[in-house]
């Protein structure tokens, strides 16, 4: 039997049915290695005690007869997902300590299923970033090269699955922030369609925007993880009126026509041109052309398609989600919970200190950009025709998926960068979302899988996007080309 860490959450779970090993020996194992690789900077929060009461509840549900993929599996939560027995920051000093009275509808419904909790990870400030700098706690390392950036808001996530400290964690894809992590790490990670997973006791950066979904080893991992986490969720006003879905069905159900040696006979993969600009990385490039010619051996069909405005997400995105978190951000005062200043004259004196104290130089940034384009004399010169436009982006992929399932292409221009590299230049980072953000603007599902390495030897991810509802279809495509290749399952040295 492979090291427990070396599992899988699909294969963790039927070692767990089988009695080959027990929920307490996983998550002690796990909380060891935590312990050992304090350098990555992933964990914020953990409970060794509530994690073992844990594990030994589902043994005991395991003994009693009940059966579960998910029944004793330990992951961890992004920071950005209240929790009621572990502290949640979000990444910011405004909420150090912050205890919730109750747990969000993601971390309560993983509990439902039996997964331990192993603690709270680290991820940029109120999920502001793509590189997991912005942190007020410190920056994550990437594991594949710790002087790199593991990629962001969902930095700690993705190096924690991709360094064997867990089999899987919880993340939030605002503009991308599960998918480039994914990509920078070298595994799996899956943004549902808006609205299938629930928002409540998701600390809001951008609320028509952000989403939460699973990081894992494979898409398998990550379909039984979506499927306990789906579901609507009255509390929720953003959520899809839609029942839990078995995404790992849907993953395993064969399209019509497909075979055993081709099983994607019949899948039309969509090229946008405008994902493979000539100043994509050679290395990224030739990853995702070798991937997408292994998708055709597997009966795949390749299209060429267009989005024409895939450039105008860049300021589209950076005007309505800075609009957003401008608003959603004004809660935190210092009056209710979280910092307040040690000293102040007034009330309007501790609003300024407390706030300006408590926030990161990143969320300031953002907070200042939403508060002007939604100031009277800006709102229609900026903010509507945003709105404008992100209507004109959705159509496009409407367009696209008339002429094929899926849409393809890599997910950031080049792979993960050193740490420091951008940050005395934010744009440079925010342009490194290209890619990711038509998919989050328009609402549709979308993934990455590790397909190859580039510069330094640093993984490469492919992303795969699908219309409205289509996870399945994603899901599908991904799990025939991981049965087929072991990108996957390639780890970092010394993990």
């Amino acid at each position: 039997m492979k090291a427990i860490h070396e599992m899988g959450v699909a294969e963790l779970g039927r070692a767990l049915g089988a009695r080959h090993v027990t929920s307490v020996e996983a998550t002690k194992h796990l909380l060891a290695r935590l312990a050992k690789h304090p350098q990555l900077g992933v964990l914020l929060a953990s409970d060794a005690p509530l994690a073992l009461a844990q594990a030994r509840d589902a043994d005991a549900r395991r003994a009693a007869g009940e059966a579960g993929a998910l029944l004793g599996v330990p992951l961890a939560h992004k920071d950005i997902f209240v929790t009621r027995v572990l502290p949640t920051t979000a990444g910011s000093k405004i909420l150090a300590g912050y205890l919730s009275p109750f747990d969000a509808t993601v971390v309560a419904r993983l509990g439902d299923a039996g997964v331990v909790t192993l603690g709270k990870l680290n991820c940029d400030e109120f999920a502001m970033g793509s590189s997991n700098e912005n942190s007020a706690y410190g920056p994550v390392h990437n594991p594949w090269d710790t002087t790199r950036v593991p990629g962001g808001s969902s930095g700690g996530s993705a190096a924690a699955v991709a360094a064997r400290l867990m089999p899987a964690a919880t993340g939030t894809d605002t503009g991308g922030s599960i998918r480039q992590p994914a990509s920078f790490t070298g595994i799996t990670g899956i943004k549902p369609t808006y609205g299938v997973c629930s928002r409540y006791g998701m600390i809001a950066f951008a609320s028509s925007l952000d989403q939460a979904g699973p990081l894992a080893r494979s898409a398998e991992d990550c379909a039984l993880l979506l499927g306990a986490m789906s579901g609507f969720d009255e509390r929720d006003s953003t959520s899809a009126p839609r029942p839990p879905q078995d995404f790992h069905a849907e993953m395993l159900a064969a399209r019509p026509g497909a075979g055993a040696s081709q099983p994607l006979t019949g899948l039309r993969i969509g090229l946008p041109k405008e994902f493979f600009p000539a100043a994509l990385a050679a290395d990224v490039n030739g990853a995702v052309r070798a991937a997408l010619g292994e998708f055709e051996r597997l009966g795949a069909t390749l299209v060429d398609v267009s989005l024409p405005r895939t450039e105008l997400s860049i300021p589209v995105y950076y005007i309505i989600a800075p609009a957003e978190a401008s608003s959603n951000l004004s809660r935190f005062d210092g009056v209710r919970y979280g910092h307040r200043a040690a000293r102040y004259t007034d009330l309007e004196d501790m609003y300024k200190k407390s706030r300006s104290e408590g926030f990161g130089a990143e969320a300031k940034r953002r907070i200042m950009i939403g508060t002007y384009v939604l100031s009277h004399g800006y709102y229609d010169a900026y903010y509507l025709q945003a709105q404008k436009l992100r209507r004109m982006i959705a159509d496009d992929f409407q367009a696209c998926f008339r002429e094929c399932d899926v849409i393809a292409g890599p997910v950031a221009p080049t792979v993960a960068w050193k740490l420091g590299a951008k940050s005395d230049d934010p744009v440079a980072s925010y342009l490194a979302d290209i890619f990711t953000l038509p998919a989050s603007l328009a609402g549709l599902p979308g993934m990455s899988l590790p397909v190859g390495f580039g510069e330094a030897s640093m993984p490469v991810g492919l992303q795969l996007i699908g219309n409205y509802f289509r996870e399945g279809t994603l899901l599908h495509a991904a799990h025939a080309f991981q049965l087929a290749t072991d990108w996957h399952a390639r780890a970092p040295a010394g993990y």
